[in-house]
């Protein structure tokens, strides 16, 4: 701004230098005697100098008020107004930039909560511009594709082709249109990029959704997987089982020796098919009720004691022994105990059939309590399964529960296993909001830990 006297004496020169000209012309054309026009001069002066004073303490007031609207300092003494006319300039104006600062502050209010939205939404978001450059990108999308993607190329974030195809055609014809793309960084990841328009943004902005699919592609390949490896387990026992009958149809139709040294492996087969069947009817079962947890209570002491009885006579045949210790007073657990009974026969059996001839198999049951609000009394039961085999490396111990996985599958067969049984565990101590464990050291045997909670 113009110091305070400029503008004094611009104004005045303005007010004053019409009726100077008149006087001027006046006297020249002895119109008028020179003292007459020297009187009048003084008093144009005069009064031009209290117009120009006037006027410019007016604009000096009006700026400074205006300029302390949305300041610390507004509301405070200004300079005072000399006319009724430049207050009124003053509050309207004032009104002016109130109303506009009100709708920026709206605004910024709109744009910061469309910006809380997209960083809420948790698919990754990216805002394009009609360049391809990244205008927003949410906090899901700089989580999967790095920090600071605003103002950077599409490029840099994603270099899949289909993806920049579906850009630049969504920028011309103004459709939406999606694609399947993998993503190998951080780890590999199916995803389904969205591209539409954003026509309420203006200037052909763009938004570009990633959808993760890669739990429903895992999901897809498990189930191939589940389907071949089914084929495959009862292909086995089938063609065994097929070309027995054939034989004995055949050339030893009449063999009564054939007889007798094949129908002892085909029943061993047919019950090998079997078991598989019965636990794939388990297995659906349980994971049709996963999501229910059991109503009732279980004691875990007669569960105990009715599986390693019913497994006695396994163990005596392989010169093994359970030995089971039960820790007194151990609390009931909410629980089905014929689905408990399933895990722990499960588990022991399994520690016969992978532990060494002669040695034991120790079964322990133990409480953890832990002291609640009010004195309520809550915490787990912990029990553990020991055998002492050869043990299970590292590498192994994480894919034990899935089905059909077996570290050996030779020696599986050999012993009767389908491949199942950990997988029934798992999905049985999961409705039961437990926990299994898995502990093993090659040449030293394993502990498989069933922890279930309980209140009292």
């Amino acid at each position: 701004m113009q110091p305070f006297p400029d503008r004094f004496w611009l104004v005045g020169t303005a007010v004053a230098a019409p009726a100077l000209a008149v006087l001027l012309v006046f006297a020249f054309a002895g119109w008028a005697p020179l003292p007459a026009v020297g009187i009048g001069i003084l008093l144009v002066a005069a009064a031009a100098g209290l117009l120009a004073w006037a006027a410019v303490g007016d604009m000096a007031g009006v700026t400074e008020r205006v300029e302390t609207i949305g300041t610390d300092d507004a509301g405070k003494p200004t300079r005072e107004l000399l006319t009724p006319l430049a207050s009124d300039l003053a509050l309207a104006v004032a009104r002016a930039r109130r109303r506009t600062s009100a709708i920026q502050r709206a605004q910024e209010a709109r744009a910061a909560a469309s910006e809380a939205i997209i960083d809420g939404i948790p698919e990754p978001l990216l805002v394009l511009d009609r360049s391809r450059n990244i205008t927003h990108a949410n906090r899901a999308a700089e989580a999967l594709l790095g920090e600071r993607l605003a103002g950077r190329d599409l490029t840099e974030a994603i270099r899949h082709p289909a993806v920049l195809d579906n850009v630049a055609q969504t920028l011309q014809d103004g459709g939406s249109r999606s694609a399947e793309i993998e993503l190998i960084r951080p780890v590999r990841r199916w995803m389904r990029a969205h591209v539409a328009k954003l026509d309420a943004a203006g200037d052909d902005a763009l938004v570009l959704t990633l959808e993760d699919e890669t739990a429903m592609r895992r999901a897809q390949q498990m189930r191939v997987d589940f389907v071949a490896n089914v084929s495959h387990e009862l292909k086995t026992p089938l063609a065994t089982l097929i070309g027995f009958i054939e034989t004995l149809q055949g050339p030893a139709s009449e063999d009564a020796e054939a007889r007798q040294r094949f129908l002892p492996i085909m029943q061993n087969e047919a019950v090998r098919m079997r078991r598989i069947v019965d636990d794939l009817l388990s297995l659906s079962r349980i994971e049709a009720e996963e999501h229910n947890p059991p109503t009732g209570r279980a004691d875990l002491r007669e569960v105990l004691e009715t599986a390693c009885h019913s497994l006695q006579f396994t163990a005596a045949q392989r010169q093994m022994r359970i030995e089971l210790s039960i820790e007194p007073n151990l609390p009931a657990v909410p629980g089905d105990a014929d689905q408990l009974g399933h895990v722990f026969r499960n588990l022991i059996e399994n520690a016969i059939k992978y532990g060494r001839t002669g040695t034991a198999v120790d079964v322990e049951a133990r409480g953890e309590a832990v002291s609640g609000p009010g004195g309520q009394s809550s915490g787990w039961v912990h029990v553990s399964v020991r055998d002492r085999g050869e043990g299970i490396g590292r590498q192994h111990l994480h894919r034990l529960t899935e089905r059909f996985y077996r570290i050996d599958r030779a020696r599986s067969r050999e012993v009767g296993g389908t491949g199942l049984g950990l997988a029934i565990v798992k999905h049985i101590v999961n409705r039961h909001r437990g926990r299994l464990t898995i502990e093993s050291e090659p040449s030293q045997g394993s502990v498989f830990t069933i922890s279930l909670p309980f209140d009292a």
